[in-house]
């Protein structure tokens, strides 16, 4: 289309890296503004108001917030590589999966990262549950999407990329190609695309960035 797009986000963000890796995807041309969270610009804030986070999306000269939404706007904006299906009931049961990935699954992750001690065991259980689901929605596909990366995939992502470092560092098994052999298969040929692989951070310093954000 030729308008200016512009992402504002942070390079250890999932939240960020979907975004990007739609707009690669759809072959969309964008620059990128990384934000310092510690230190956040006045763009940023101008941009997103409500939230003050990343990430954002500029278009137009107008500002699309919360990563669901900003996919959402991808899809519907670009028509080229499309990421959801066109049959009704196909993409209602991808939006589902987007919805229970983005909420249910990435809230159980997030209790194990920060849910004390005597908590830890019951809510490894809940997000194992949550994995297990994932699983059987896999039903032997490369990708949530089929033969290709699509919506689900993309809301994935953190699962894809960032659960593993995160797990190591907490001395836990989540996801292992014993428990989970389709999901583990689906992370390595997600990460292993090459148009994934270039937007992704490099792993040591992911490590360093989660450990220290788990610290706080």
């Amino acid at each position: 289309m030729g308008e200016e797009v512009k992402v504002f986000g942070a390079w250890g963000s999932p939240f960020s890296s979907k975004v990007e890796l739609a707009l690669r995807l759809k072959g969309v041309p964008y620059d990128y503004i990384e934000e310092d969270l510690n230190n956040k610009s006045s763009l940023l804030l101008q941009y997103n108001p409500v939230y003050k986070k990343v990430p954002v999306l500029l278009h137009k000269g107008k500002s699309i917030t919360e990563s669901i939404i900003i996919l959402e706007y991808i899809e519907e904006t670009w028509k080229a590589y499309p990421f959801l299906p066109q049959d009704p009931n196909d993409k209602a049961m991808a939006r589902f999966w987007v919805n229970f990935i983005d909420g249910k699954c990435s809230s159980a992750i997030r209790k194990v990262a920060f849910s004390p001690e005597e908590e830890r065991e019951k809510a490894v259980e809940e997000a194992c549950e949550c994995l297990k689901t994932l699983e059987s929605a896999l039903n032997g596909k490369k990708f949530f999407g089929g033969d290709t990366i699509g919506m689900v995939d993309i809301v994935a992502l953190f699962i894809a990329f960032w659960l593993r470092p995160f797990q190591e560092i907490k001395g836990l098994e989540l996801l292992s190609s014993e428990k989970f052999p389709n999901l583990f298969k689906w992370t390595d040929d997600f990460v292993s695309c090459s148009i994934v692989t270039e937007l992704l951070p490099p792993r040591d310093k992911l490590v360093a960035h989660i450990k220290a954000h788990l610290s706080k």
